[in-house]
């Protein structure tokens, strides 16, 4: 009975000098419903050149005078070593067998028993297949272990400068101004002069005034409060607008699709990407145009454009080598991505603009990715 493993056309070689024996093989292969091509090889001569096109599993004899399994395992493993080999033999002895297993052989059979080879041929390709899964899954798993290392090494890194950043801010910006509303608010209890003492007083409220505005755009800095009160459209554009308006440079913001009124804990990741993908354009493009699109796809699916008419990059070239001082924001964006659950992807030309893309994928009911 044929089986769903056998529904392409099977490559099979027998190594084989009897002729009697290979029609035998091709009537039970046939009876069993299995559809193939079968070449005779007599000696290595002719199985080399048979081993030269792509072939599924070889059935070799065991008692060919000049040749042996032993040896077309060798030349299996040189040329295809993917390839299994089942042995075919009038008798053969336990310890024969044995040694004919660990030598890497998949299989034996008698061939006084030819009808059990279809469905051991089966058993085999099937099993070579689950194990090649096994190694592409366990290969996909490894790199993503070391992809997942280095995300959180970088994401480590990232943390301590923005912790070094706001630090900064403290000491050099929001510090200093508040150390100025002391000083001021000093002077104006020690003066005796009323009219001094209302200078410094008047110094201390517009030194107030500065502080606050620090502490807000602080706040943006680490999170946008119009995200929640305005939505993410508004705050993309309002972002974008902050940044391309001083430098002259024309945006154009579109939105496409209905945005969900109940916001997503990755819409902080597509405000962040949207404000380096401007700033990159604006430093080191020279554009005359941005456009940031905004386009909202059916169950909770976005994507996010940011292209540019600069003068474009190599993007491979950038980012080889890994994270550095000079790719350090190409990184932060692919990283930020990444780690809400979406991925961006960067397109350039030298003369031809870039454009940044990132896209979120669909959401299941309880927020999780499809």
């Amino acid at each position: 009975m044929s089986s769903p493993d056998q529904a392409a056309q099977l490559r099979l070689i027998a190594v084989e000098d009897s002729a009697d024996d290979v029609e035998l093989l091709r009537l039970a292969l046939l009876r069993h419903g299995m559809r193939f091509t079968l070449r005779s090889a007599l000696d290595e001569q002719g199985f080399l050149v048979a081993l030269s096109d792509p072939v599924d599993a070889v059935l070799c004899d065991y008692s060919l005078p000049a040749f042996s399994p032993y040896r077309a395992l060798e030349l299996i493993r040189s040329v295809q070593p993917e390839v299994p080999l089942i042995v075919l033999t009038r008798a053969v002895g336990e310890e024969a067998a044995v040694a004919l297993l660990r030598a890497g052989a998949c299989d034996f059979f008698l061939k006084n028993r030819i009808d059990l080879v279809p469905a051991g041929l089966e058993r085999v390709l099937r099993e070579r297949r689950l194990e090649r899964e096994r190694r592409r899954v366990q290969v996909q798993l490894e790199q993503a272990y070391s992809r997942l290392s280095r995300v959180s090494a970088r994401l480590v890194d990232a943390q301590e400068r923005e912790r070094a950043w706001i630090a900064r801010e403290l000491h050099d910006e929001l510090g200093q101004t508040l150390a100025g509303v002391v000083l001021q608010l000093g002077a104006a209890q020690r003066s005796a002069d009323p009219g001094q003492a209302r200078e410094n007083l008047q110094a201390a409220l517009t030194l107030s005034r500065s502080a606050m505005e620090q502490v807000r755009s602080m706040s943006f800095s680490l999170k946008p409060p119009q995200l929640e009160l305005l939505g993410l459209s508004a705050t993309v554009r309002g972002a974008a607008e902050r940044l391309l308006d001083p430098a002259g440079v024309h945006g154009r913001f579109e939105v496409r699709g209905a945005e969900p009124r109940d916001g997503s804990p990755r819409w902080i990741a597509v405000v962040r990407v949207a404000q380096e993908a401007v700033l990159n354009a604006i430093r080191h493009a020279a554009p005359a145009k941005v456009l940031v699109r905004l386009h909202f796809h059916p169950e909770g699916a976005l994507t996010l454009i940011v292209a540019d008419d600069g003068c474009g990059f190599d993007v491979a070239g950038t980012l080889a080598g890994g994270p550095s001082d000079e790719n350090f924001g190409l990184y932060g964006m692919i990283e930020r991505a990444e780690l809400a659950g979406g991925r961006l992807r960067l397109v350039s030309r030298q003369g031809r603009g870039s454009c940044a893309i990132l896209r979120f994928p669909a959401t299941d009911e309880h927020g999780g990715h499809r």
